[in-house]
């Protein structure tokens, strides 16, 4: 009897040391059959149509005609956070774990991110840095286009803002700001701290340029159908442009119907976006009218409603039309020339709500939007660049001509069939170069 016992005794200890290895086994990964894979939970950074264009071919005019405008970036608010990083996990107290509480802050990378609502008026500083007006955010946004890193001047933090519209900086890095909503004009020194306010006269100011060479500061007047002219040293309200209290009515040669883009050339030539009367007016550095440009209509070549207007180091007229989302460029004469904007759209090169625009001395040029909240910058491709383009193009065409055989059996070609073959293409180049 004992015997059996304790063969039985032995037995159920071999049976559990069996059934423990056997548990442990099972618990085991490498038994514990396929393994859910652990969830990343990693922010991603949001898919984008732009990472998979070419962006480097989106050119006016197209090909083979010598490109004179190229797409080179977007910006739509602070630089973005780098998604691929971890958020860091702080401690908490015992009792919030066993409350169950959230133990982890700043998951959201975009958390406190600004983007851009409304941007307006744009300028550019001696170092390159670009700076947006936006009256949506109440702030200004200051963006190192190589680097995109982003510097803010905010509303009831940096300085009282209510209605920002447009900007302008001077040869000493010194930002005016048009604040419509406290009808002034506000400066702000070098270093970002507000120092005047201009109020003198205003009523709605929207648009500014500064001649740095006649020291006057020129402000569009929305409200007044005027421009008003500044010393920008001192100030003091110098003249009016245009006539006022006719409640946007005269379309007389001088006169406006709420003026809005301004701008001024190398000449000291001063460049008005009249509005209502859809047309560019120039006027001399003494405020004398010299010539306007521009029909009302809704295609290429016609305006609906000029906003932003620039000029280039080559005396082109830029002029963005926030009704037709499209950029037009015109000589001195209102020629027009070439337009960016086919239709409205967010794509490279597509506009959507079209406001300003500003080209900075390495002829880059900046335009705001209001409905996507971003900027579009080009680079554009001068004269004398455009000619040696030309001229390259031409020297290789006529070596590659001599070095070339004639097929066997086939007499050459002579230079008159040469010529009438290229010229299709050829003419396309010097037009393009000639512009």
């Amino acid at each position: 009897m004992i015997e059996r016992l304790n063969n039985s005794i032995r037995r159920g200890k071999v049976q559990l040391a069996l059934a423990l290895l056997l548990a442990l086994a099972l618990a085991s990964p490498s038994f514990a059959g396929p393994q859910k894979k652990k969830k990343d939970d990693t922010p991603q950074k949001p898919a984008s149509v732009l990472d998979k264009l070419d962006l480097s071919t989106v050119v006016w005019p197209m090909p083979p005609a010598i490109t004179r405008v190229k797409y080179l970036n977007y910006f739509a608010g602070e630089k973005l956070p780098d998604f691929a990083a971890k958020p860091a996990k702080s401690k908490s107290a015992w009792m919030d774990r066993l409350a169950g509480a959230t133990t982890n802050k700043g998951d959201n990378p975009l958390q406190g991110h600004f983007f851009m609502g409304e941007p307006h008026g744009l300028a550019v500083d001696s170092k390159g840095k670009i700076y947006v007006a936006d009256s949506k955010v109440g702030a200004i946004f200051i963006i190192n286009p190589e680097t995109r890193d982003t510097e803010m001047i905010k509303n009831g933090k940096d300085a009282i803002f209510n209605l920002i519209m447009g900007l302008a900086i001077d040869d000493t890095d010194r930002l005016f700001v048009s604040d419509a909503g406290t009808r002034s004009i506000l400066l702000f020194g070098p270093n970002h701290k507000p120092e005047v306010a201009i109020r003198e006269g205003l009523d709605v100011p929207a648009g500014l340029a500064i001649d740095t060479e006649n020291r006057f500061l020129y402000v569009a007047d929305i409200e007044l159908d005027q421009v008003l002219v500044y010393d920008v040293d001192t100030f003091k309200l110098l003249r009016r442009i245009g006539t006022g209290g006719k409640e946007h009515t005269l379309n007389t040669p001088g006169d406006f119907a709420k003026p809005t883009g301004v701008a001024v050339d190398k000449e000291g030539n001063l460049y008005v976006a009249d509005m209502l009367n859809a047309r560019v007016e120039i006027f001399d550095a003494d405020g004398n009218f010299i010539r306007a440009f521009g029909k009302r209509g809704d295609g290429p070549g016609y305006f609906a409603m000029p906003k932003g207007v620039a000029v280039d180091c080559d005396g082109h007229i830029w002029v963005t039309d926030s009704v037709q989302n499209r950029v037009q460029l015109y000589s001195q004469e209102g020629q027009l020339l070439m337009y960016m904007g086919a239709a409205q759209g967010v794509l490279p090169g597509m506009f959507s709500g079209l406001q300003y625009i500003t080209i900075d001395k390495n002829n880059r040029v900046f335009t705001s939007e209001v409905y996507p909240g971003r900027v579009q910058e080009f680079l554009y491709i001068t004269q004398e660049e455009a000619r040696k383009e030309l001229e390259r193009r031409e020297a290789e065409k006529n070596k590659s001509t001599e070095s070339k055989p004639a097929p066997t059996g086939q007499p050459a070609a002579s230079p008159s069939q040469e010529k009438q073959n290229d010229k299709g293409e050829a003419a396309k180049a010097k037009e393009s170069a000639s512009k």
